[in-house]
C-alpha cells in the first residue's frame, strides 16, 4: 500500500480511456497514480507531456513495482488476457475494459483462472455503480414499474469511431471494434442485472462495403420472457443518441445518453428521478472508482464481475455471429 493507505494505480494503455482514468484517478484521493506503460512510443510521449505520470519501459516493469496494488487494463481487447494473466500471477487487483475478449473459448479459460485463483479482479461496465443506473435497477426490481411490458435500446452514432475516440483506430475494426461491443455491451450488462441473462430471438447487422465494423443492429432479445427491443445505426447523419427505457404497466423509467434518469406514469411527461449532481459523469466515475477501491481491497463491490463480463461478451459476440443474422438489406 502507497503513502497514506492510497492504492497505488499503474495503467497498461495510455490510448483515449486510458488518458481518461489517468485523470480520473487522479482526482480521487483512494489512490495514487504510479505509472503507465503503452506499447506505442507516440502514446507514452503524449501521455508524459500532458500528465504528470512516469512512464515505464515495459509493462513488466510497472507491474513488477512494489508500489502497485492495482492495474487497470486499458488496451484493445485483442490484448486483455496477456496483462491479465501477467497482473494475475503478480498478485495485484486488476480493473480491466471489457470486452475481456473477443474469442469465447479464451475468454472462458482466462476466468476459470481468475476465478480458481480468487483473484481480485472486475470489469469496467460504467452501470455497474453510476448512481443513475443503481437507482434504474433498484426502482425496477422493487416492482415501481408494475408489470415489466419490456425494454427498448435506441442507438445513433453520426460517425464510428466518435470524434473523441478517432485515435483508437482499432475501435473501426471488424475483428475487436464496432460500437456493438464498445456501447451496446454497456446495456447488455443493464439487462443482465435487470431482467437476467438474454438470449436472442432474431438479428439483423449491417456491414459496410469496406469490410470494417457494423453500421446497423436490430435485435430482439429475450429475458425470461421480458422481451428487449435493439436498434442501433451509425454513419449517417443526426446528433449522437443514446436512450434506453424500461416499459411498465404503471410507470416507466428512461436513461438518456448514459445517466440522466427519468420515470413517467401513464401519458404524462418524463420526469428527473434524481438531482443534477447525481447524474452528472463525475458522479459515476466517482462511484466507479470507489468501488474500485472496495473490489482491490477484498471487499464486497458492485462492479461487473470477469463471470459476469463474459456472459455479457457471449452475448454481443452471438449478436454479431453471421450465423444467427436474419436475411435483409442493411
Amino acid at each position: 500500500m502507497t503513502d497514506s493507505s492510497r492504492l497505488g494505480v499503474a495503467i497498461i494503455g495510455l490510448g483515449t480511456v486510458g488518458r481518461r482514468f489517468i485523470e480520473q484517478f487522479a482526482k480521487h484521493d483512494g489512490f495514487e497514480l504510479i505509472g503507465g506503460f503503452d506499447v506505442g512510443e507516440a502514446a507514452r510521449v503524449s501521455a508524459a507531456n500532458d500528465f504528470e505520470i512516469a512512464i515505464f519501459d515495459s509493462a513488466d516493469e510497472l507491474v513488477d513495482s512494489p508500489r502497485v496494488d492495482l492495474v487497470y487494463i486499458a488496451t484493445p481487447p485483442l490484448f486483455h488476457e496477456e496483462y491479465v494473466d501477467q497482473v494475475q500471477a503478480r498478485g495485484k487487483a486488476i480493473f480491466c475494459e471489457k470486452p475481456l475478449g473477443v474469442d469465447n473459448e479464451a475468454t472462458r479459460a482466462m476466468v476459470e483462472r481468475i476465478e480458481s485463483g480468487n483473484a481480485r479482479a472486475a470489469v469496467n461496465y460504467v452501470f455497474g455503480a453510476a448512481p443513475s443506473a443503481v437507482e434504474m435497477v433498484s426502482q425496477v426490481t422493487s416492482g415501481a414499474c408494475g408489470d415489466v411490458l419490456g425494454a427498448d435500446l435506441r442507438l445513433h452514432f453520426c460517425r464510428w469511431p466518435r470524434d473523441w475516440q478517432a485515435q483508437a483506430t482499432w475501435l473501426r475494426d471488424r475483428d475487436q471494434g464496432g460500437w456493438a461491443r464498445e456501447v451496446v455491451s454497456h446495456y447488455v450488462f443493464l439487462v443482465h442485472r435487470l431482467f437476467g441473462p438474454a438470449s436472442i430471438r432474431q438479428v439483423h447487422v449491417g456491414y459496410p462495403d469496406d469490410g470494417t465494423s457494423e453500421q446497423s443492429l436490430v435485435a430482439v432479445l429475450d429475458c425470461a420472457g421480458t422481451t428487449v427491443r435493439i436498434v442501433g445505426t451509425s454513419d449517417a447523419a443526426g446528433a449522437d443518441e443514446v436512450e434506453f427505457t424500461v416499459r411498465g404497466s404503471a410507470r416507466s423509467f428512461r436513461l438518456t445518453n448514459w445517466y440522466q434518469l427519468s420515470s413517467a406514469a401513464s401519458d404524462g411527461p418524463w420526469e428527473a428521478v434524481l438531482p443534477d449532481e447525481a447524474v452528472a459523469p463525475p458522479a459515476a466515475y466517482a462511484a466507479q472508482l470507489g468501488q474500485v477501491a472496495a473490489m482491490a481491497t477484498g471487499s464486497d463491490h458492485a462492479l461487473a464481475t470477469f463471470a459476469e463480463a463474459f456472459a455479457v461478451q457471449e452475448l454481443v459476440e452471438a449478436l454479431l455471429d453471421p450465423s444467427n443474422h436474419s436475411q435483409g438489406r442493411n
